[in-house]
């Protein structure tokens, strides 16, 4: 359990009754509070990005997340009960897949007020299939809570969690959870953040768990004000601390102060601080405040469900008092349409209209709606927007830059759409009638059109065949992923034209499964998977001659036309040459081009089981034709056959596609991962060792070994490898697998 701070059965009593000595001013706080109960049932409105706190809450799939956005929603007052997770009842997760499987799969907004100010809530969730939602939230987000779990641990997949975080320069405080639960310890729980997390000396707790004699927490320490805040009568309450725990906290008060005065790099208040000088909490607050925006000073608070979600309250105080506003964070870089560098923007609600759509979902009742983050300028429903999304070729995903009217503004509540007059810079927003927007797309003035800088997009590793269950479903598929790729910007659509496969390029199998479901269930289309074929090649193995004759009469008209031809093997990777060595006229200069045209037009096709042909020499040495039936279509089905001629005549083999990897792990993965990838007929072509304890491993491996590495590569490495691809040519498959295909 760690160090406790208890109380006798007899003590409790006392926390039912206000302290005698309670002052005016927290009196006050607690009257804001009630009052803001009763006003956030309305859409929260800020008139000042000043008012306004963008938290992202993030963690590991099962942390507490869901349960703890249910809490601060209804200590709010935005809702008169607390969902539970395990019933689909929660407001965040609304998503069909999600209320099945019990954890979140998609990122959800929910607007609340509190003490006068606007605080959404971005509820992400844990599983790394699911990352792109998470760094959407981060792009959204001004600060973000970081959810562990008392009971859960610290594991790898937790730290990359935090290294997301880490990476984008967010500040945040972690929330311990859980605290209800047998076996949970909080202080065991903040040892090892701090041990293992990137900067993790910045963390420290804010607050102490104190517990009843059973060991049932009951309460914090306020390690600023060191205030007692009890939730013994299902309220909270506040007191004094005790003598005997004021000198227990002593130290863990002092490096929670030296902490904020360092990182708020205030030289005033630390000269005061070494000297001794008693330093008053309003000046801590306004340190604090500062300390955590930096980014490298990490409070901790903790929370439990029961008894009445302890220290819910707390947490919005310290989300309002203690984390940045708009105004404070460092907003994304913007360029023109075409690329040309803009002046950086600030969130002024007068200034150039910018905004960024970070995720895109369809409502049974409303449509198509696009949750929105403003960061400059100010958005009115009805208003005229620039719509840009810019996007690779390859993706399937079509760039587009169109003016549209956007509908309804909305302060979203989960599923629940408030509507609202304006939404300024800062605020977080649905607008309805956007058919043209995307997840990632920029929204900005006809009259200035702007695009922002892109978060980090993840590249989806996993592909998936699919095909429609019957015609019907045949009909509806395309306009079906049309939409879904709208609100996916990680999906990637590959119609792959040598296997006739339609390939949906997924990060995991989890993503698979929800995109399959959205298709079902959201577009009423039926999609059956099969086993992804992969794009072979063919190329002969020796060299062979071929004849060609396309000789035929119709209707008085001839076809007239006969070449040979000599193939010969090239290296791999060289291509396809064409030789004319015809004398003597023939086949006539006019039909040279046609012979060579007739032969490419085979390649395509392949000679064997409908690969492309590759790497060969074709040499036309001879051949016939007529002075009046010969024509070119007649010479390109000769040059066709003669090629399949030869091919008869020899022996064909497979070359397999090959793709170079990059696979990132931690150190104690590596053995695994090389033994691993040798399985799979790899070559480790090189290793490199990277700060932080953590190594590359490249190697050359046949694509058909690695059609699934997305999620073996997890299940490898306990879920912290990943890997890159790209593709390093063809080599002959094995000699057994060709026979295989072949049915040699």
């Amino acid at each position: 359990m760690g160090r406790q701070f208890s109380y006798p059965d007899y003590v409790l009593s006392f926390a039912l009754r206000p302290t005698k000595g309670e002052d005016s001013s927290r009196n006050s706080a607690k009257e804001v509070e009630m009052s803001d109960k009763a006003r956030s049932k309305a859409a929260p409105i800020a008139h000042l990005p000043k008012d306004i706190r963008n938290v992202v809450l993030v963690g590991p799939t099962g942390s507490g997340k869901t349960s703890l956005v249910e809490s601060l929603i209804y200590a709010a007052g935005a809702s008169t009960r607390i969902g539970k997770v395990e019933d689909g009842t929660t407001i965040t997760d609304v998503d069909p897949v999600a209320i099945k499987q019990h954890r979140s799969v998609g990122l959800a907004v929910a607007a609340i007020s509190w003490q006068g100010l606007v605080i959404n809530l971005i509820d992400t969730p844990g599983y790394a299939d699911f990352i792109a939602d998470l760094r959407a939230g981060l792009r959204a987000a001004d600060a973000a809570l970081f959810v562990i779990g008392a009971v859960d641990g610290v594991d790898a997949a937790t730290q990359q969690l935090w290294d997301e975080c880490e990476s984008v320069g967010m500040p945040r405080a972690i929330v311990v959870t859980k605290l209800d639960k047998d076996r949970a310890d909080f202080d065991e729980t903040v040892a090892v953040c701090r041990r293992v997390f990137t900067g993790g000396g910045g963390v420290l707790p804010l607050h102490l768990p104190i517990h009843a004699a059973n060991g049932t927490p009951i309460g914090f320490i306020d390690l600023l004000t060191t205030q007692i805040h009890e939730w013994t009568t299902g309220i909270r309450a506040e007191r004094e601390c005790d003598r005997e725990h004021g000198d227990l906290i002593e130290q863990a008060r002092d490096d929670l102060i030296e902490a904020i005065i360092t990182e708020s790099e205030d030289e005033n208040l630390m000269d005061r601080f070494v000297d001794g000088d008693p330093i008053d909490v309003e000046t801590l607050n306004r340190d604090f405040e500062r300390a955590v925006a930096r980014g490298h000073f990490h409070p901790v608070i903790g929370h439990a469900l029961t008894p009445a979600t302890l220290g819910t309250e707390l947490l919005l105080n310290l989300i309002t008092r203690g984390f940045p506003s708009p105004a404070e964070h460092p907003l994304p870089v913007v360029t023109s349409v075409g690329g040309e560098p803009k002046p950086p923007l600030s969130a002024d609600p007068a200034g150039p209209i910018c905004a960024e759509v970070i995720k895109t979902t369809t409502d049974p009742y409303i449509g198509k709606l696009s949750i929105v983050r403003v960061f400059s300028g100010t958005l009115t429903a009805d208003q005229a927007v620039h719509v840009s999304g810019h996007f690779e070729s390859s993706s399937g995903h079509q760039s587009h830059d169109v003016d549209e009217r956007i509908g309804v503004l909305s302060a979203p509540l989960g599923a629940e759409q408030r509507p609202v007059s304006e939404a300024i810079a800062g605020s977080i927003v649905s607008v309805s009638k956007l058919t043209r927007a995307e997840t990632g797309d920029t929204l900005s003035s006809p009259a200035q059109p702007l695009i922002m800088e892109s978060w980090l997009m993840p590249e989806p590793l996993l592909p998936i065949a699919i095909r429609a269950h019957t015609t019907a479903d045949e009909d509806k598929l395309g306009p079906a992923l049309a939409r879904v790729l709208a609100e996916d910007p990680t999906l990637r659509i590959d119609q792959n034209v040598a296997t006739g496969q339609m390939l949906v390029w997924c990060l995991g199998e989890a993503h698979a499964n929800l995109v399959a479901e959205h298709l079902t269930t959201r577009y009423g289309v039926n999609v059956d998977t099969e086993e992804v074929r992969i794009s072979l090649r063919e190329t002969f193995a020796t060299a062979a001659q071929g004849t060609g004759r396309h000789v035929k009469q119709s209707g008085g008209h001839g076809q007239y036309a006969v070449c040979e031809i000599v193939v010969e093997p090239m290296p791999v990777g060289t291509g396809f040459d064409f030789v004319d060595k015809v004398v003597g006229g023939a086949v006539p200069r006019a039909f040279i081009g046609s012979v060579e045209k007739g032969v490419r037009a085979q390649l395509l096709k392949g000679v064997a089981i409908g690969y492309p042909l590759v790497d060969i020499r074709v040499t036309l040495v001879d051949g016939k034709s007529h002075s009046v039936d010969s024509s070119d279509m007649a010479f390109q089905a000769a040059g066709a056959l003669a090629l399949k001629d030869a091919a008869a005549k020899s022996t064909i083999n497979l070359l397999e596609p090959l793709m170079e990897l990059a696979v990132l792990m931690p150190d104690e993965h590596m053995g695994a991962v090389i033994s691993d990838l040798s399985t799979r007929r790899g070559h480790v072509t090189g290793t490199e060792s990277l700060a932080g304890g953590r190594s590359v491993v490249r190697a050359i491996v046949p694509e058909a070994e690695i059609t699934r590495y997305a999620i073996d590569i997890r299940s490898l490495t306990h879920g912290t490898g990943s890997y890159t691809r790209q593709s390093a040519g063809f080599a002959p498959m094995p000699s057994a697998a060709t026979k295989k295909i072949l049915g040699g």
